[in-house]
């Protein structure tokens, strides 16, 4: 086995100089007044309600963007961080945005009834076809973080003609082994709902620090007055069916697995990304990104999804810029040929950036 490294120079265009003209800066406020001002719809299914918030005016020659959250998190708590971020704008003025909050997490609804049947995750993923019936949408790329992952997986393996990309964060396909039930229910007498959710969402070193980040969200969880929902979304999670990914059993579409370094899925991310068909499949793993690299690592997420848009052949001559110039970037990728040839690549970025040349990568790690 041979191994190449090679650096790769990268020249950048930077957008939105002094001296721009007007109606570039019109688009960026444009585009800011779309995504902070979503139109929210409610849409019927055969297995109950979901609320939906859509941001854009929709371009019927390219796919939605559609997203699922995680358990203890509804849209907004979950994408509201990536998608403001300012390099986002770029993407959110080409594309529509679709933010889909699982049954009875989104912010102010109902509490259900004792003894409510809540829906299973094949039945959440079941949900989903409506609200693209319900918008008229033909396609979608998906991005799930969590159960969110899980869900638009199965939705993806049931329905893969509507689905044109996906990007999976934390995502496990696999239902829980024996080991992982008998520690649920040692957690179940041992620790409050809260604390098996923050367990869930972020890495042992995040909670044994307990940041800001962890304090924020253990506070909306556990005063959350739709704990009861939530709590009913955690045990069907808990209880979701083996996807039985497989070579043959796949995706058909580009896949961008993301995890963090030191995420509680990390493994499972692993081992998803080995199923998977390596010429259409990218797996990222980011340095110091912890359990919820969308929240913490906003800028990197967001570069690397424009280059995942831009092999899709979208956004073809959007000017991709480094996200953070005052710092170097380093983004090694690496992956397998035919045969037991490999290659690695590394990428040393400064405070200049720009596109990527195509390629088969399949693994990168990005690292500060």
């Amino acid at each position: 086995m041979t191994t190449e490294m090679q650096d790769i120079a990268i020249t950048e265009e930077k957008p939105l100089l002094p001296g721009q003209s007007d109606a570039v800066k019109d688009v960026e406020i444009a585009a800011r007044i779309l995504l902070d001002h979503g139109q929210e719809h409610t849409v019927e299914t055969s297995h109950g309600v979901l609320h939906v918030t859509v941001h854009g005016a929709g371009n019927v020659r390219r796919p939605a963007i559609l997203t699922f959250h995680d358990v203890g998190m509804d849209s907004k708590s979950c994408f509201s961080t990536l998608f403001k971020f300012e390099e986002m704008l770029e993407i959110v003025k080409n594309f529509t945005v679709v933010h889909v909050d699982a049954p009875g997490q989104e912010e102010g609804a109902a509490i259900y009834p004792a003894g409510y049947q809540y829906a299973t995750m094949d039945q959440i993923s079941d949900m989903l076809p409506a609200v693209l019936q319900y918008f008229n949408f033909r396609t979608i790329i998906g991005v799930g973080v969590g159960a969110g992952a899980y869900i638009l997986s199965k939705f993806t393996l049931t329905n893969p003609e509507a689905v044109e990309g996906l990007v999976l964060i934390n995502v496990d396909t696999n239902a829980r082994g024996w080991m992982d039930w008998a520690a649920q229910k040692l957690s179940n007498l041992t620790s409050s709902l809260s604390d098996q959710i923050l367990s869930h969402l972020f890495s042992q070193e995040e909670l044994s620090a307990n940041t800001e980040l962890i304090q924020t969200h253990r506070e909306r969880i556990s005063k959350s007055p739709n704990l009861i929902n939530i709590e009913l979304f955690w045990k069907s999670y808990l209880g979701r069916r083996d996807l039985n990914i497989e070579r043959n059993n796949t995706f058909k579409c580009p896949v961008m697995l993301v995890v963090g370094d030191q995420a509680p899925y990390e493994e499972a991310a692993v081992e998803c990304n080995s199923k998977l068909d390596p010429t259409t499949t990218s797996f990222l793993k980011m340095a110091d990104a912890g359990g919820m690299p969308q929240l913490t690592q906003p800028s990197k997420l967001t570069e690397a999804f424009k280059y995942f848009i831009q092999g899709m052949g979208y956004m073809a001559s959007s000017c991709m810029t480094r996200l953070s110039r005052s710092r170097t970037t380093s983004l090694s990728s690496s992956y397998s040929m035919e045969g037991s040839r490999s290659r690695s690549r590394t990428l040393s970025q400064g405070s200049q950036g720009g596109q990527l040349p195509p390629s088969p990568s399949h693994t990168m790690e990005v690292s500060c």
